[in-house]
């Protein structure tokens, strides 16, 4: 597919799912401003419907804007951490559609540091919700090559770069309940996250 910015930002207003680079694999996502849920990456990957999907957002800002009653600490993390592999869980404000939201009511934000993924979120204005582009169990793609060609025929876009991906998943802490829990260890460890 020989897919540029412009033409994956006229499928993410059109409510459609792109696959695009991020700092770590490759993603599969849609414009939460475009799209009035996730589903269609639910559908596209198989994924069960159960697991929430994740927002990549362009600044630590957009905690505040998305996240209810956000603690200093929280902001503190994000401050140290973002841009990066970092994902944090805090309660959804109002600017977050329950559509969008954990069954808890939470949202998961994360600031990327891959140049596209942050001029695509930066020039659509909003989030994107984003999952791994990769079928349900199936490994993440950390290049280009590794992405299944089932799900490039799912989508009507799929955008490539020169930037490498760690191809290791972005840790995730709960933030949402007045104290930091380590739902998944991934590139930030939990020795880096006690050190801050």
């Amino acid at each position: 597919m020989n897919a540029t910015i412009e033409s994956a930002l006229a499928e993410l207003k059109h409510g459609h799912a792109i696959i695009f680079p991020t700092d770590t694999v490759y993603g599969l996502g849609v414009s939460v401003k475009h799209a009035s849920s996730p589903d269609i990456i639910y559908t596209i990957k198989e994924r069960d419907r159960h697991k929430p999907i994740a927002w990549l957002v362009n600044g630590t800002d957009d905690l505040e804007t998305y996240g209810k009653v956000v603690p200093d600490y929280v902001k503190a993390i994000a401050d140290e951490l973002w841009p990066g592999p970092l994902t944090i869980i805090v309660r959804a404000s109002d600017a977050v559609p329950e559509s969008f939201r954990s069954s808890e009511g939470t949202i998961g934000l994360r600031m990327p540091s891959n140049k596209i993924a942050r001029t695509l979120i930066e020039r659509i204005g909003c989030p994107i919700a984003t999952s791994s582009a990769n079928l349900a169990g199936a490994p993440s793609p950390c290049s280009f090559d590794e992405i299944d060609p089932q799900l490039l025929d799912r989508v009507p876009t799929a955008l490539d770069d020169e930037e490498p991906k760690s191809g290791i998943a972005s840790t995730v802490i709960n933030c949402s309940t007045g104290h930091t829990v380590v739902v998944r260890e991934g590139a930030i460890s939990i020795a880096d996250l006690n050190n801050l």
